[in-house]
């Protein structure tokens, strides 16, 4: 029984990238090795200089060649076939038949970079392996997209923010989990959802989302300093009252919380471990005699700490 070849063997892809290079040089009129080496030769754009021997070592497959020596093989012989072949489609094609047998499969793929620039191939009509993985990992293939998430709407984020959160959400969590996640967001069940509207983030209060966002990190951070600063509150509370620069209904507003002797006595007993059991409103007090000012908010997908840049009324101890 004949063994089937197993194409994914080093062996296999050095064959394919000798068959290609035969069929090029039969194209070209099977020039001799010593023309094509003198051709190379000539070119001022020749990244080697090979002998006709290692010409005649790559074309008959008998060595593996340097991806120097492929490329001006190709470069010479594609505008000697008949009807000339562009150069740099050749080099390309080749490129990635060279390294297959480098790398294997991976190597047989284009670069992101590359599939930009030159596109999914099959112009010949036969499928590569670019585009059968563009129909594997496109979701249009597996599930119905949601309606919403369709048609045109503005972005919120850019496409780096978008990977690079993609890329934590798979280190942190695993790539089964957020591709699941992902396909489960494609298919409708998306934060904001709305029937008929994208994203439904028109419905959605950007400005609130984002003061609470920031209420929220303050809160962490005013935590975080009075555990460290036990003396902390007191001394922002000297710094705010003495403040010049405060804005006329703040402290009106100071003025008028303070008048009021239930919620005076929350704030004067909050500490790191009773935070969550004291009001919202002696937590908002206690964040603004600790924070002067915080934000405006930054763009989605930073850091708290960049997105939310906090001025403090006694600035923070230099780290030791």
């Amino acid at each position: 029984m004949e063994e089937t070849p197993d194409e994914s063997r080093p062996e296999s892809r050095h064959q394919e990238l000798a068959d290609a290079l035969r069929e090029l040089h039969r194209a070209a009129g099977r020039l001799s090795s010593r023309k094509v080496s003198a051709l190379i030769r000539e070119r001022e754009d020749a990244l080697s200089g090979p002998s006709h021997e290692t010409v005649r070592s790559a074309i008959n497959g008998k060595q593996m060649p340097r991806w120097e020596t492929v490329h001006d093989i190709v470069m010479v012989l594609a505008g000697l076939c008949s009807p000339p072949r562009d150069e740099e489609t050749e080099t390309g094609r080749f490129l990635l038949l060279w390294r297959a047998v480098r790398e294997g499969e991976k190597g047989a793929r284009k670069s992101f970079q590359e599939l930009a620039n030159s596109g999914w191939g099959g112009e010949d009509g036969r499928w590569t392996p670019e585009m059968v993985m563009g129909i594997l990992v496109n979701p249009f293939s597996a599930i119905r997209i949601a309606p919403g998430l369709a048609v045109p709407h503005e972005t919120i984020i850019s496409e780096d923010t978008w990977i690079r959160a993609m890329e934590k959400f798979i280190e942190e969590d695993g790539a089964e989990h957020a591709l699941r996640i992902l396909l489960h967001t494609l298919k409708g069940d998306y934060i904001g959802a709305v029937e008929g509207t994208p994203f439904g983030y028109q419905n959605m209060d950007r400005e609130a989302m984002d003061a609470y966002a920031a209420l929220q990190y303050g809160c962490r951070e005013v935590r975080r300093r009075l555990r460290a600063e036990p003396n902390l509150l007191a001394e922002s509370i000297r710094a705010m009252r003495a403040d010049e620069t405060m804005d006329r209904d703040d402290r009106a507003e100071m003025l008028e919380n303070e008048s009021d002797a239930s919620l005076m006595r929350e704030v004067m007993i909050v500490t790191p471990d009773t935070w969550d059991e004291v009001s919202e409103d002696a937590q908002r007090m206690v964040s603004g005699y600790l924070i002067k000012q915080i934000g405006p908010p930054g763009p989605l997908g930073l850091p708290d700490a960049d997105r939310f840049p906090i001025v403090w009324r006694i600035p923070e101890p230099a780290a030791e």
